[in-house]
């Protein structure tokens, strides 16, 4: 009773695949891929050089009325 049979996880799959359909599957496991690439990326050791990797474009950032612009500076 506590372990599952081959074919209670192809039920399982099946009714998944049903359910969210195999492009959102496809779509979530790029993302997921991704993001252990990134997060390998970012444990590495940090010998090599940053100047080798180009540089991510800046993100767009909406601001509403509701916005404070700051800007921060070091006590000397």
């Amino acid at each position: 009773m506590g372990s599952f049979s081959i074919w209670h996880w192809l039920i399982v799959l099946l009714i998944v695949i049903m359910v969210f359909g195999t492009k959102k599957l496809r779509n979530l496991g790029g993302d997921l891929g991704g993001a252990v690439k990134g997060f390998k990326d970012g444990m590495k050791d940090g010998s090599a050089p940053a100047e080798d990797k180009p540089a991510a474009p800046a993100a767009a950032v909406s601001a509403d009325k509701n916005t404070i612009d700051v800007e921060v500076k070091n006590k000397s």
